[in-house]
Order: structure tokens, then C-alpha cells, then sequence
């Protein structure tokens, strides 16, 4: 199967729902036993931007994510945090 690039796929879909995207950091801590975990910081203007009301949007990008991650068999774990 292809590497897909996580951190990028992550910047893509989250960047064009945030007022600042040029602060946003995504990073990828953990590549084994098919877990990645991936940790977005953003500007705290925009974590509510992220997390949506009563969490729809994060939920809405962990449904993708955890989609696709399972297309590679892989298993990914989301968290949002602001800076």
C-alpha cells in the first residue's frame, strides 16, 4: 500500500475551517502497531472553530481520518489543542 502523508492530509482538511491557518502545527508522535497519533495546534481563536457545537466538527474529521487511516490498516488517534 502507499504512505500517505497524515500531517498533510490533516492540514488540508482542517486549515480551510480556521481564521488562522499560517499558526496551525500538525504533527505525527506515533507510527507503530498501526497507531498514529496526530496533534493539531492551532490559535485558541480557533479551537472552537475545530471542535464545533457539541463536538460535530471534530467528530465529523475524526470519521474521515479514522476512514481512511483504515483503508492503509492503520488505526489514528486525533487530538486539538491550542498554543
Amino acid at each position: 500500500m502507499n504512505k500517505m502523508n497524515y500531517e498533510k492530509f490533516m492540514t488540508d482538511l482542517v486549515g480551510p475551517l480556521i481564521r488562522y491557518p499560517d499558526e496551525m502545527v500538525v504533527k505525527k508522535f506515533a507510527d507503530e502497531d498501526n497507531k498514529i497519533v496526530i496533534h493539531i495546534m492551532v490559535n485558541p481563536e480557533d479551537i472552537g472553530r475545530i471542535i464545533g457545537k457539541k463536538g460535530r466538527i471534530i467528530n465529523s474529521i475524526r470519521t474521515i481520518a479514522y476512514a481512511c487511516a483504515a483503508k492503509n490498516g492503520k488505526r489514528i488517534e486525533i487530538s486539538v489543542d491550542s498554543f
